[in-house]
């Protein structure tokens, strides 16, 4: 399985800029992100990769669809990889408002506040990556799935930390 950091989002760009919380819930990629994700469509070629998991973000949307609509990929929406919900960038949007983003996909699953609590504990966030390996560590098709996720749950899951747009193998 391959962790992948979604692409920069507008609050990302103004963040590193001045490391102060723009205030922008849920954002969409920035056009930089934009190209970042189609220069990840190469590289997840080369790796085979059969499918993608993606948080229901919108910047993990938008990543995961560029890639794809590129490679002829399926996406299943997860909740667990969800991010920790400490930023204003982590206040998510209900799924009645992303089915009508992405007619394609699926969120009926998902709660109307799927997003979780503010300030979510490093121990909670260690449960839920324990209950997302628990449910993907048994799949045939595990080496070939690409997971589009967040900053919190790649360090949670391999103790690195990703820039935007960067991928690891999880072992």
């Amino acid at each position: 399985m391959i962790l992948v950091r979604h692409a920069e989002s507008e609050w990302n760009r103004h963040f590193s800029r001045t490391r102060i919380d723009p205030g922008i819930p849920d954002p969409p990629l920035t056009r930089a992100g934009r190209c970042q994700a189609a220069r990840l469509v190469e590289r997840l070629a080369e790796a085979d990769i059969e499918r993608l998991v993606a948080s229901p973000y919108r910047r993990t949307l938008e990543t995961a669809t560029i890639v794809g609509n590129a490679l002829g990929l399926a996406i299943t929406v997860e909740p667990l990889i969800r991010e920790r919900c400490v930023f204003s960038c982590d206040e998510g949007t209900p799924p009645g408002q992303l089915a009508a983003l992405w007619p394609d996909l699926d969120f009926a699953h998902l709660e109307e506040r799927w997003w979780g609590v503010a300030a979510e504990s490093e121990v909670s966030l260690g449960r839920r990556c324990a209950a997302f390996r628990a449910k993907t560590d048994a799949l045939p098709d595990r080496s070939r799935i690409a997971v589009i996720t967040h900053w919190g749950v790649i360090r949670a899951l391999t103790g690195e930390e990703l820039s935007n747009a960067d991928c690891i193998r999880l072992i």
